[in-house]
């Protein structure tokens, strides 16, 4: 993946990838049954495909949602974009900083304090000690979490977790930001803050990819739309035109199209 920074370009395109799982049917419970197995030449897994000769661009400043049914590949899109799985096969070119906030709780130490966390997060993120004490209270006062800062994050609920999240994320100012139904746990003023800072990146040329159910937050924040569905793109353009693709198939027997 490219880390060179587009400049009224492409910033995250795929080229014919494909995301290959191993999926275990049963787990040997005794050794006994593993040299079984392995005599009779029997595999305790099959081959899943998550994402099949999937290609798309997203230009610099774009804001997409991406849509579809449970399972159908768009975290692992997400997560392909954020480094954390490696496409099986196919091309994949990100250019610029990411901001991942695909999965509640990752990156979090449940045992350190939500201060700690920001310190850990930021650096991780590529920010400097100096920057991370510059903002912290930015992030603080942003998150709403008062004297619960200090508190071990495992001691958070879910929102609390989801408000330091996307304060963390948000506050390193990066050129793409990824954000995946990360907004569903939070209550519905708080929602309305992270629209407005999603906006704010949106209006300032930022990279956003957002993916949700919600059809009202896509067409709110969102210029374009893709769906997926079993692993392949059915539609892309506006998200009124993918949104009437979407209720199509939502009506219809899973396996079709």
């Amino acid at each position: 993946m490219s880390d060179t920074a587009a400049k009224g370009g492409t910033r995250i395109q795929f080229e014919n990838v494909v995301q290959r799982f191993r999926v275990i049917r049963e787990r040997p419970d005794t050794l006994r049954e593993v040299f079984t197995r392995l005599f009779r030449n029997r595999n305790s897994y099959h081959e899943f495909e998550a994402l099949k000769n999937v290609s798309f661009s997203i230009a610099d400043g774009e804001t997409v949602g991406i849509i579809g049914r449970n399972g159908s590949g768009k975290s692992t899109t997400l997560k392909i974009i954020a480094g954390v799985y490696e496409p099986t096969s196919g091309v994949v070119n990100v250019s610029g900083t990411v901001a991942p906030l695909i999965e509640l709780g990752a990156g979090f130490h449940p045992d350190l304090t939500g201060r700690e966390n920001i310190l850990m997060n930021g650096l991780l993120l590529g920010m400097t000690r100096q920057k991370i004490r510059a903002c912290e209270q930015r992030i603080i006062d942003f998150a709403e979490l008062g004297e619960f800062i200090d508190s071990p994050i495992k001691q958070y609920s879910s929102g609390m977790i989801m408000r330091l999240g996307f304060s963390i994320a948000t506050e390193v100012d990066p050129e793409i930001l990824l954000l995946d139904e990360i907004l569903a746990v939070g209550d519905a003023a708080f929602q309305e803050k992270c629209m407005a800072r999603i906006d704010d990146f949106r209006q300032r040329g930022k990279t956003v990819i957002f993916v949700s159910h919600s059809m009202s937050a896509v067409r709110k924040i969102c210029q374009r739309a893709i769906l997926i569905h079993e692993g392949r793109i059915l539609a892309d353009g506006t998200p009124d035109e993918v949104f009437e693709r979407y209720d199509d198939i939502l009506h219809k027997p899973i396996g079709t199209t």
